[in-house]
Parts: structure tokens; sequence; C-alpha cells
């Protein structure tokens, strides 16, 4: 069994000042997804600009932040919301939801192409490699949060979290981290090192987090107020993943038979 190592939740602490580190991780994904569009932005196959992307980063971090806790209110903790519903605003009692922050996303790329004259699946398609590194940093505050554990293991690699009883438990937070934030890099990054038919690095993205997301849910504790929410064994997380694998797989063979009679890609960079 592995020792859970203490965090002080204070990165920084100066008299009345607290700079806490689960704040700092978004910080650091949104640094690190704006270093990474800006590079981007300088291909040439890409319609976004530095420029435009700097402005990007203002939508997309709405999106997030909005998305992802409308999405948590919705889709995890609905029949309290809907009592309280000016609880909704209380961002600093916990509370936000992936699914809902990319669907804020999506929002946000729709409204940002049509404004800047780039289709929907342009937009995503340079957005979708900068997300996995702010999913890590997410995960990493996760972890340092000692929230969101995982199920109960007699594997060494079991944890025995504060709040969560004396069980060891899965690490889930850092097996996301992994899967999400590196493997899912990885993948997406390369595969967006040249063009490609237009659409299919953001439905590889959908694909690649689904499955991801959807294998790590066995291995992390369902949400105490909701429990199994489909065939008693499927949780809420991997319930909305399941579009993500259909869609994003489905895309991606339409999009390549589509390629082989209608092109999208320009021959210059073929």
């Amino acid at each position: 069994m592995l020792s859970y190592p203490y965090f002080d939740p204070d990165m920084i602490s100066i008299g009345p000042l607290h700079i806490r580190w689960y704040g700092m991780m978004y910080v650091f994904g949104v640094a690190s997804g704006w270093l990474l569009g800006r590079y981007r932005a300088t291909k040439p196959w890409n319609k976004m600009t530095p420029q435009s992307f700097d402005d990007f980063i203002t939508w997309a971090v709405v999106g997030v932040v909005a998305g992802g806790r409308l999405g948590y209110c919705l889709f995890y903790n609905f029949s309290y919301y809907a009592g309280y519903p000016y609880k909704i605003f209380y961002v600093w009692e916990g509370g936000m939801s992936f699914h809902g922050g990319m669907l804020g996303v999506l929002l946000a790329c729709w409204l940002f192409g049509r404004k800047h004259g780039m289709t929907f699946p342009e937009v995503g398609d340079f957005v979708s490699p900068l997300v996995p590194p702010g999913l890590f940093f997410g995960r990493i505050g996760n972890f340092i949060n000692a929230e969101l554990w995982g199920r109960p293991t007699d594997g060494w690699w079991g944890m025995v979290f504060p709040g969560a009883g004396y069980q060891p438990r899965h690490p889930s937070q850092l097996y996301e981290a992994a899967l999400e934030g590196v493997l899912l890099f990885l993948i997406v990054w390369f595969y967006s090192a040249k063009p490609r038919p237009k659409g299919c690095v953001g439905a590889l993205f959908l694909l690649g987090y689904g499955v991801f997301r959807f294998t790590v849910e066995f291995a992390r504790q369902p949400d105490a107020q909701l429990g199994f929410v489909a065939l008693d064994w499927m949780s809420m997380g991997q319930v909305l993943c399941l579009p993500m694998i259909v869609f994003g797989a489905g895309y991606l063979v339409w999009a390549y038979r589509r390629e082989q009679t209608h092109p999208t890609i320009p021959a210059e960079f073929r």
C-alpha cells in the first residue's frame, strides 16, 4: 500500500492572501493551452492566427467555467440545485463537470467561428490538441485535494485518502491524469501534426477521451449522491462518455470515406 502524501492546500500563503493549488491548476491548464495554441497558430494549414487565438482563449475560459458548473448541477446533482437554484452560483463550494465544460467550449467554438469566418470543425480541430494538458492539471488538482478517489483495492498501489475511510483505494485521479492528460495529448497532438480530413482531429479527441474516461470509471468511486445510474454498473461519467465514443468513431469512418471522393485537404499539404 502506498502512503497518500499530505498536501497543504495553499500553494502560497502570505497573511490574508491564500493561493490554492487547485485554483493554480486551472491557471496552469489555461497557460499550457495558450502556449501550445500560439505555436499551432503558426502552422500554414490553420486558419487560426496567433492574434485571433488570443481572443479565443477568453471565449474558452468562459465556456469551461460556465459549462462545467452548469453541467455538474444538471448531470450530477440536479435535484439539489433544482431546490436551491441560487446555489448554482456558489462555485466556491465546488462541483465542476468535464462534460459540461466541453459543451461550453463547443458553444464557444461555434460562436467564435461565426465571428472569425471559420467553420465549427475547423475551430474544433485547432482546439482539441490543446485540451489534454488542462485535463492533466485538473486531475492533479483533484489528487492534491484528495477528492474523486477510486474504489477500494487490495493492490499494493492502493492509497488511504483523507475522508474516504480506512480502505486503500485506487488513485484514479492519477490514472486519469496519465490517460486523459498525457497519453491523449500525445495521440491527438501527433495526429494533428499534419492536415487531416476536416473534423477528424476533434473526433479523435472525443473518441480517445471517451474510451479512456469510460475505462477509468471502473476504478473510480461513483458519486455518492448518484451511485450507478444504468444497468447497475454504469456511472454517470460512463453514460456521458458513450455518445462521445459513438460520435467520434462514426465521424472518423465517415470523414475518411468522404475524403476519398471529396477531398478537403489542399493538394499542397498532402
